[in-house]
């Protein structure tokens, strides 16, 4: 049987040492990332949602090996990229590339766009300035900017047109798999929709893969094929776009689309979830949702339940399916 899965995360975890002290003793560790598997066929988008906090980013970023992972595999085209050097990653780096939420954070004021967007041709050995200058402008039209841009500065655009370079600037070594980190969230309605719109597009002319990461249900709906919900650093249910929009099973996941009315199938009230995510520096034991879950059982404050496939390749970690 082929596997035709680009992309295979199995039981990643990401920690981050907390100490203190005189002696700067380990005081414990903030579990970001806690054990997530998750797999991405070529060319599908997998949207990840979760609240503020709940670990997406982190989990983007150590796919991407930005953040070194604490444990786990990372498995791209049946290598496992967490045992790569340096040499490896660069390789990497021209077939897994990044959007990062605010294009401010990663464009350099004192580059050029064109230089910017060239900065990683230049890295991997084309070192004809022409020949840059060529894809760099090809690239640039293709986004939905002209290539005479490539010798203005960030500061000059707006953000909606910065974060078109900022896919500009992911596409120019024509990766294969693009992990998006809320790469709409900080723009206005109607630009999102026209960004959204263009990496859809570009989803099929170049044959990409996503890691969609995003807060925004309604944004996840519109580009995602499956959709993963994370909680406090686990996938907590996995399941097709329309299975997850018509029949969600945790209540995490009905708490979410309740705050979406365009999306609700019933005209349930709204499900308020009391407090904030608990710190991942001390998860709550059992099922880390019990604190602020609406349908809480008692043995979800003991055991912690597993991810398990009811069917159909819907995933979901909830104790009430088993009562």
């Amino acid at each position: 049987m082929v596997n035709d899965n680009l992309l295979e995360v199995r039981d990643l975890k990401k920690y981050y040492p907390v100490t203190g002290g005189l002696f700067s003793r380990h005081l414990g560790d903030v579990r970001a990332v806690d054990g997530v598997s998750l797999y991405i066929k070529g060319g599908e988008t997998l949207g990840l949602v979760g609240e503020s906090g709940c670990g997406k980013s982190t989990l983007g970023r150590t796919i991407l090996r930005l953040e070194e992972p604490t444990g786990g595999e990372i498995i791209y085209r049946g290598a496992d990229i967490t045992r790569l050097d340096k040499g490896g990653l660069r390789e990497l780096r021209k077939k897994v590339q990044i959007i990062f939420q605010d294009p401010q954070s990663f464009l350099d004021p004192r580059m050029t766009v064109g230089q910017s967007i060239g900065e990683g041709l230049l890295i991997h050995g084309m070192k004809d300035e022409q020949e840059r200058e060529q894809r760099v402008a090809g690239i640039l039209e293709r986004v939905g900017l002209e290539g005479q841009h490539a010798l203005c500065y960030p500061h000059e655009f707006s953000s909606g047109q910065r974060q078109r370079i900022g896919i500009g600037r992911a596409l120019i070594l024509n990766p294969e798999l693009i992990i998006a980190d809320e790469p709409v969230s900080a723009l206005d309605a109607s630009i999102q929709a026209q960004v959204l719109n263009l990496m859809m597009d570009l989803r099929e002319e170049f044959g990409l893969t996503y890691l969609f990461i995003a807060h925004d249900l309604s944004v996840i709906r519109h580009v995602s094929h499956r959709v993963a919900v994370m909680y406090l650093g686990k996938i907590v249910e996995l399941a097709e776009k329309n299975e997850i929009f018509q029949r969600a099973l945790h209540p995490y996941t009905e708490a979410l689309l309740s705050a979406i009315p365009s999306v609700r199938q019933k005209r349930s009230a709204r499900i308020v979830l009391p407090g904030s995510v608990p710190s991942p520096l001390n998860p709550p034991a059992g099922c880390r949702f019990h604190t602020r879950c609406h349908r809480v059982l008692p043995v979800c404050r003991q055991d912690e339940p597993p991810l398990r496939d009811i069917g159909n390749g819907h995933l979901v970690a909830c104790h009430l399916g088993e009562v």
